[in-house]
C-alpha cells in the first residue's frame, strides 16, 4: 500500500479569458508549473509578470483571477501488485475539471475537501496523461450569486457563493489575488483487500482525559470481517468490523497515558497511536485531554471558560491568518517559526480565522508539540451564506472531511460556527436585504454542530464568533459569552476599553505598520508619504491611515517626519492593544481570556499583525510579551481611586512585598510606600493605591513605578506624553560585537520611555531581543542584536535606528499633514 505523489513534468497553460497586451507572450506557450502551487506563483517564477507583492502589482495582475488555466503532465505508471489504484487530491484551487488519459474523472468546486476516485481501468502502463483545468473562479462565484441569490458579503467579490478561502478575494489586510492551482498534494493511491479510510482518536471522552475512543472506518475490495487493532501507551485494543459493515469502534481507559497540557500548565505529553487493519496501518501521535467550554449563566451573564483536565485555562491567544496569500509556499519552517513568536510571547491559544483556510497538518501537529491551544471556525466569515443543496452539500462534506482529519490534534479545543455571521444577521441590516431568504443560521445551529457530535464529541463546539450562548441575548454582549470590540480602532480612542467588562474577547486589535525595511521593500513612492498612492496599497482598511492618526489622539503628538509617523503608529499600536489586554487582565476572575487581532500577516502591509510577513516582531509583539506574562501588573483607575491589578497566571502563589515610588523624570524620589501582597495561584487581587504616591504634585513631571516580587514593574504617568516634560535625548547608546552578534547598552539619564531599536532599519536581516524598555534616571538595559557580520555597529545606536517616545515630544514645527 503506498501514495505516490505526481509532482513531475508539470506544465500550466492559458486555457481562455482575456490578457492585456503587456502579458502577451503569456498564452503563447505552455510554462513549467510547481505542484503543489498556484498559478500566480509559477508565472512569477518563469519571469512572466511582476512580484504581485510590490508597489500597485496587485492591480496589475487583476486580469489572473478572471482567466482559466491548467495544469498537465504525463508520467509514467506499471503494475505494482496493489489491485485497487485512486487518484488523490488533497486540495484544488478551486473550480476544477479533471481529467486521465482524456477521460472525465470529475469536476470539483470546493478548496476545502479532498478527494479521490477509483483510476482502474484509465490508469495504463506506461505514460498516462493528468489535465486539471481550472474556471475563473471570480467568474464562477458571480454565476453562483446570480442562481443561489444575492446575499451580504464584505469587499468586491461574492466569495461566499464559492468554497475557496474568503481572504482571497481581499480583505482589509490582504490583498486580491484571487488563485487557481494544485495547491495540495496529488498522487495516485495503490491498495488492496481494505484500507483505513478514516481514523477518528478522541481522548477526554465523557470528561476522563485518559479514556480514549477511536473510530475506524474501512474501505474494502469484498465483503468479510476485518480485525482492527490500537496500540498506544502501553494499552493494546482490539475489534472487528463485521462483513456488512464499514466501521468500529475501540474504547478504553488507557491507564499509563501521560496527560497533555497547554503552556503554562504542565508539558504537552503526545503518546504514538498505531492502527492498523488487515494490510493498512495508519500512525499518529496524539494528546491524552479532557476539554470543556464552561457557558453556565451566572450573576453577570455567562462565561466563556476553557477547561483542560478539570483546570481552567486563561487565555492569552492570538487570531491567525494564513501565513503567505500563496498557501502552497507555506512550509513547515515558516510555520514553526510562528509557534516560536506564539511561545516566545507567552501565548496559549491561536484562532484559526474562518475566512482562511484549514491549515496543513504541519500547523496543527506544531500546536501540538508546543502546548498552543487551537481554537478552529469553520470556514464562514463576515457574510451570509446560502443554504440551498448546492452548498449544503459541499459543507456538509467539508466539515466531515477536515473533522476527520484534525479530530487526532490533542491541541485543538475549540470548533467554531463562524466569523461574525450570526452578528452580521442582528446588526448590520441583512434582514431587508435577504428578504427571508437563508443566511447561514442552518449551518451554525444544525449542520456544524451535528458534523462535530457524530465525528468528534469529545470537542466543545460554539455556534460562532462572537456568541452570547443564548438565542435571546444580543450575539456581541461583553456579558456573555465572547465579544469582539472593534469600536476602538474604527470609531473611539482606545482608553474605551476600560467601558468593557468582557467575559471573553475573542476579537479586538490595532494597527500599526510592518518593521521599515518590510515596508519599503514594496512602497516606493517619491518621496515616501504615508498617503502616498502606493503606500496606500498596502493599507487596506477604509480610511486606515486616517484613523492611525486619530488614534494617536492625546497620547502621542503628532509626527513630523515619515520616521516619526512610522514609529509613532507602530508605538501606538502596541500601547493600545496592550492598554486593552492590561484591563482585562484586571478584571479576572470575571474575564477569562484575550485573543488579540492578529499574530501574523500574509504579505507586506500595514495591519493588526504583532508580526510581520518578513518575520520581524513588531513594537507591538514585545508588548504582547509583558501584559502576557505568567505574572502581570498594571496601575488601574477605579471609582473608589487607583490600584495596582495583579494576576498570577501560575502554579505557585505570588507573595513578596510592593515598593511605590513617585519620581520626578529626573529621578528624585517624592514619595514611597511598601506594602506586603499575596495573590492566590491562578487568581487575582487589588491593591489600593495609597493617596501619597498616587496624588501627585506636578503631573508633567512625576511618574509612579511599582516594584514587583520578583522583579519586574508597573508604571503610572499622570499625564500622556505631550504634556510630559520628556528629556528629548534620555539615553545613551554603546554597541560592540560580540559571540557573533552585537551588544548595545543603552544608559538614561532621565526617564526614557519605552527605548527600542529598530535595527532592521541597519539591515533587515537584523533581529533584537527586546523592546519598548522604560528606563529611570541612572538604569542601563542591554539589547541583543542578531545580524550579519561587519555591519556600521554604531547605527545600531543613533537615529533612526534608537527610539524612544521622548523623541516625539512636541516641538515648534508642522505636524506631519
Amino acid at each position: 500500500m503506498s501514495f505516490s505523489a505526481i509532482t513531475d513534468g508539470w506544465m500550466l497553460h492559458h486555457a481562455g479569458g482575456d490578457i492585456p497586451a503587456s502579458f502577451a507572450a503569456i498564452p503563447a506557450h505552455p510554462i513549467p508549473a510547481t505542484v503543489p502551487g498556484v498559478v500566480h506563483t509559477d508565472l512569477l517564477a518563469a519571469g512572466l509578470i511582476p512580484d504581485p507583492y510590490v508597489d500597485d502589482n496587485e492591480a496589475l495582475l487583476a486580469w489572473i483571477g478572471h482567466n482559466a488555466w491548467a495544469y498537465e503532465t504525463t508520467f509514467t505508471w506499471s503494475p505494482d501488485g496493489e489491485t485497487v489504484h485512486d487518484l488523490v487530491a488533497e486540495g484544488l484551487d478551486t473550480v476544477a475539471h479533471v481529467t486521465l488519459n482524456g477521460v472525465e474523472i470529475a469536476r470539483t468546486r470546493n478548496q476545502h475537501r479532498t478527494y479521490r476516485w477509483r483510476v482502474d481501468g484509465i490508469l495504463r502502463e506506461g505514460e498516462n496523461r493528468l489535465r486539471v483545468e481550472f474556471a475563473s473562479p471570480i467568474a464562477y462565484a458571480r454565476e453562483r450569486e446570480a442562481v443561489l441569490g444575492e446575499r451580504p458579503h464584505s469587499y468586491e467579490h461574492p466569495f461566499n457563493a464559492i468554497r475557496k478561502s474568503a481572504c482571497n478575494f481581499g480583505w482589509d489586510w490582504g490583498p486580491a489575488l484571487v488563485t487557481s492551482g494544485i495547491w495540495r498534494l496529488i498522487g495516485i493511491d495503490a491498495w488492496s483487500g481494505c484500507r483505513l479510510a478514516a481514523v477518528r482518536p478522541q481522548t477526554g471522552v465523557g470528561g476522563d482525559p485518559r479514556r480514549l475512543r477511536v473510530e475506524v472506518e474501512v474501505q474494502r475490495e469484498a465483503a468479510g470481517e476485518v480485525a482492527v487493532r490500537a496500540e498506544v501507551a502501553g494499552s493494546v485494543l482490539e475489534a472487528v468490523v463485521a462483513a456488512e459493515a464499514t466501521s468500529a469502534v475501540l474504547e478504553a481507559v488507557i491507564p499509563d497515558a501521560e496527560l497533555w497540557w497547554p503552556r503554562g500548565y504542565g508539558a504537552p505529553a503526545l503518546s504514538s497511536l498505531v492502527v492498523t487493519a488487515g494490510p493498512d496501518r495508519w500512525e499518529k501521535r496524539i494528546g491524552f485531554r479532557a476539554v470543556e467550554i464552561d457557558t453556565t449563566p451566572d450573576d453577570d451573564g455567562a462565561p466563556f471558560v476553557v477547561r483542560l483536565n478539570g483546570r481552567d485555562v486563561y487565555v492569552r491567544g492570538a487570531n491567525w491568518i494564513p501565513e503567505d496569500t500563496f498557501f502552497s509556499r507555506i512550509t513547515r519552517e515558516r510555520l514553526a517559526e510562528r509557534f516560536r513568536d506564539t511561545t516566545d510571547a507567552g501565548m496559549n491559544l491561536l484562532r484559526v480565522w474562518g475566512g482562511g483556510i484549514y491549515e496543513s497538518d504541519d500547523f496543527y501537529d506544531l500546536a501540538d508539540e508546543n502546548g498552543i491551544l487551537v481554537w478552529q471556525d469553520f470556514l464562514l466569515a463576515c457574510a451570509a451564506y446560502s443554504e440551498d443543496a448546492e452548498l449544503w452539500d459541499e459543507f456538509a462534506a467539508e466539515a466531515r472531511d477536515n473533522v476527520t482529519r484534525l479530530a487526532p490534534h490533542a491541541s485543538l479545543v475549540v470548533w467554531n460556527g463562524g466569523n461574525e455571521n450570526i452578528w452580521g444577521w442582528v446588526d448590520w441590516k441583512w434582514r431587508p436585504r435577504l428578504r427571508g431568504a437563508t443566511w447561514g443560521e442552518g449551518y451554525y445551529q444544525e449542520l456544524f454542530p451535528g458534523v462535530v457530535a457524530d465525528l468528534a464529541p469529545a470537542t466543545p463546539y460554539s455556534p460562532g464568533s462572537p456568541y452570547g450562548f443564548s438565542r435571546y441575548v444580543h450575539p456581541n454582549d461583553p456579558a456573555h459569552g465572547t465579544t469582539h470590540i472593534w469600536d476602538v480602532w474604527n470609531e473611539v480612542d482606545y482608553d474605551v476599553y476600560r467601558d468593557y467588562r468582557p467575559r471573553f474577547v475573542s476579537e479586538f486589535g490595532f494597527q500599526g505598520p510592518p518593521a521599515w525595511s518590510t515596508l519599503f521593500s514594496v512602497v516606493h513612492d517619491e518621496p515616501a508619504d504615508p498617503y502616498g498612492p502606493l503606500m496606500l496599497v498596502h493599507q487596506k482598511a477604509v480610511d486606515g491611515n486616517g484613523k492611525l492618526e486619530r488614534g494617536l489622539g492625546s497620547h502621542i503628538a503628532a509626527p513630523r517626519t515619515i520616521d516619526d509617523w512610522h514609529w509613532a503608529t507602530q508605538l501606538n499600536q502596541a500601547r493600545a492593544v496592550a492598554f486593552g489586554i492590561a484591563h482585562f487582565r484586571s478584571l479576572h476572575p470575571l474575564n477569562q481570556g484575550a485573543i488579540v487581532w492578529q499574530l501574523n500577516d500574509c504579505w507586506p502591509v500595514i495591519s493588526w499583525a504583532a508580526v510581520d510577513s518578513h518575520g520581524h516582531r513588531k513594537p507591538l509583539w514585545h508588548a504582547l510579551r509583558a501584559v502576557f506574562a505568567d505574572r502581570f501588573a498594571s496601575f488601574q483607575p477605579r471609582e473608589e481611586g487607583l490600584v495596582l491589578a495583579l494576576h498570577d497566571d501560575h502554579d505557585d502563589e505570588w507573595t513578596g512585598t510592593v515598593a511605590l515610588r513617585r519620581l520626578t523624570l529626573d529621578g528624585v524620589e517624592r514619595a514611597r510606600v511598601e506594602r506586603p501582597v499575596r495573590v492566590a495561584a491562578r487568581s487575582a487581587a487589588l491593591l489600593e493605591v495609597p493617596e501619597e504616591v498616587r496624588t501627585t504634585e506636578d503631573a508633567a513631571q512625576e511618574v509612579l513605578v511599582a516594584e514587583l516580587p520578583g522583579g519586574g514593574r508597573a508604571f503610572w504617568f499622570f499625564a500622556e506624553d505631550p504634556a510630559l516634560a520628556l528629556d528629548p535625548e534620555p539615553v545613551s547608546v554603546s554597541v560592540r560585537a560580540v559571540d557573533g552578534c552585537y551588544e548595545a547598552t543603552a544608559v538614561a539619564r532621565a526617564v526614557a520611555k519605552d527605548v527600542t531599536l529598530l535595527v532592521d532599519r541597519v539591515h533587515p536581516a537584523a533581529r533584537v531581543d527586546r523592546a519598548l524598555v522604560t528606563l529611570l534616571p541612572g538604569e542601563s538595559a542591554v539589547f541583543r542584536i542578531d545580524a550579519p557580520a561587519g555591519l556600521d555597529a554604531e547605527a545600531f545606536g543613533r537615529a533612526p535606528v534608537l527610539r524612544s517616545a521622548n523623541d516625539l515630544v512636541p516641538v515648534a514645527r508642522p505636524a506631519l499633514r
